[in-house]
């Protein structure tokens, strides 16, 4: 724990947007904008916002507010925000490899910097909820504070257990992209509420092992882990597992009320993805998971 990977020798991405510094009202929700609100559960990441707003791809989400991309000058001058811009870049490159061998083309998302809150096409994003993705605008949004919530709240430390969570995030825009997030949605209408939550499981678990997909191969690509940094992206896994998150919030676990897998599901599940380098490594949704 405590070690650093090795990020700022790699390239910034130019699909980062910043609106620190924006507030709701003004700019973000004002130009004639209704007054719907869209309620999102304030999951702290490993969050599908198409899982939990029924029918946002199709039904004409209100409009988004535009940042500014930062230059390489405002980023060498913002250490974290380098740091992100430099991971959604490794992500761009891996996808972009992988989707190409199998006849593909990736569409790079967006990552959006933002301050306490913000819009997206998938309702107000607000910084309690973490990270979060939206596949209405194929945009992931960060407000940077959570970091040091994994630090203190989760005692998940580290860069690289910073750039497994924008990982994990970017896997959702691949499930979104293969089609798979909309077919777990459209599953989902016809299940019970505990079924269904057990279908969002393995979809959050497919994040997780495509994000040890990206590790792998961004460290073959680029040789970016130490000594450490595997243990970095397994704990905070682990903070975020529904049993350890329920535990500490009331002290007792609702196993059917889980929607993201247990600390050892989910830890097991990137060990898989970091293990095989491969799409076909993370079918979870034929695998058995219990």
């Amino acid at each position: 724990m405590g070690s650093d990977m090795r990020w700022q020798g790699g390239r910034r991405s130019s699909n980062v947007e910043d609106r620190r510094g924006q507030r709701r009202g003004g700019g973000i929700v004002g130009g004639g904008i209704g007054t719907v609100v869209l309620l999102l559960l304030a999951l702290y990441f490993g969050v599908d916002p198409n899982l939990l707003i029924d029918g946002m791809q199709s039904t004409g989400a209100p409009g988004t507010s535009a940042g500014t991309r930062p230059s390489a000058d405002q980023l060498r001058n913002d250490p974290l925000a380098d740091m992100v811009a430099v991971v959604v870049a490794d992500t761009e490159d891996v996808w972009h490899e992988i989707f190409a061998a199998n006849g593909s083309r990736y569409q790079e998302p967006t990552l959006v910097l933002f301050s306490g809150s913000t819009r997206s096409a998938c309702g107000v994003g607000q910084a309690a909820m973490g990270l979060f993705y939206c596949p209405a605008d194929q945009s992931a949004y960060i407000d940077l504070s959570f970091y040091e919530d994994m630090k203190r709240r989760f005692q998940a430390p580290g860069d690289f257990a910073q750039a497994y969570v924008i990982a994990h995030e970017i896997s959702h825009h691949v499930q979104n992209l293969l089609g798979i997030s909309g077919e777990v949605q459209r599953r989902k209408q016809a299940l019970s509420e505990a079924d269904a939550n057990r279908l969002s499981v393995r979809l959050e678990l497919q994040a997780d092992c495509l994000a040890g997909v990206w590790a792998i191969r961004a460290d073959k690509a680029r040789s970016i882990l130490e000594a450490g940094d595997v243990d970095e992206a397994l704990n905070a896994a682990s903070a975020i597992g529904d049993d350890r998150l329920q535990t500490q919030s009331h002290g007792t676990v609702v196993p059917e009320s889980f929607t993201r897998g247990t600390s050892a599901q989910r830890a097991h599940w990137f060990r898989v993805g970091l293990g095989g380098g491969e799409l076909s490594s993370c079918d979870t949704f034929a695998a058995d998971i219990d």
